[in-house]
Parts: structure tokens; C-alpha cells; sequence
């Protein structure tokens, strides 16, 4: 069975391993969000070690298909998050 890691529950395990207030924990993890958006934003990268790089990326035009009416339509440009795990991490996935 898969355990979905979510907010609160990564907020709940920081609480107890390090022995604040949920509260505190809760905070702490939206600021390490904000920081990383803001960095993102700013067409910054993050790399975190042993876990990996986010980063933006641009995607260039592209022709897409309408699928209701199958018309052809242009797709603008855009720019979008993304993640590249390190060999660190995925190391200690395989091994699982």
C-alpha cells in the first residue's frame, strides 16, 4: 500500500522527529514552499543535495489538436516547473 505525503503529514513528521509544535513544523514547511517558488519565479534553480534540482524550463510553441473539434490550434509558449532527481536519490529508490 502507497502512503500519500501531503502538507500536514510532512509538517506532523518534522514535528516529532524534531520535538516543535505542529505549528511551528507547519510554518517551517511552507517557508522551505515560498523559498522555492520565489527562487522559481525568479528563473532561479534550486538544488537540494541528495535529493535533486528544480528548475524552470521554457516549452516552445507547438500545434496541438483541438480534440472536440479537431481543429488545429497553436499551443503558446510557456515556461514550467520541473524536477530532476539526483543519483542520490534514485539510488536509495531502486534499492527499495
Amino acid at each position: 500500500m502507497s502512503e500519500v505525503m501531503n502538507k500536514k503529514a510532512l509538517a506532523e513528521v518534522i514535528a516529532v522527529k524534531t520535538g516543535i509544535t505542529k505549528k511551528a513544523a507547519t510554518e517551517t514547511v511552507e517557508y522551505v514552499f515560498e523559498a522555492i517558488v520565489n527562487t522559481l519565479k525568479a528563473d532561479g534553480k534550486v538544488d537540494i543535495s541528495g535529493f535533486g534540482k528544480f528548475e524552470v524550463k521554457e516549452r516552445a510553441e507547438r500545434q496541438g489538436i483541438n480534440p472536440a473539434t479537431k481543429e488545429r490550434i497553436t499551443v503558446a509558449a510557456t515556461k514550467v516547473p520541473a524536477f530532476k532527481a539526483s543519483k542520490t536519490l534514485k539510488d536509495t529508490i531502486k534499492a527499495k
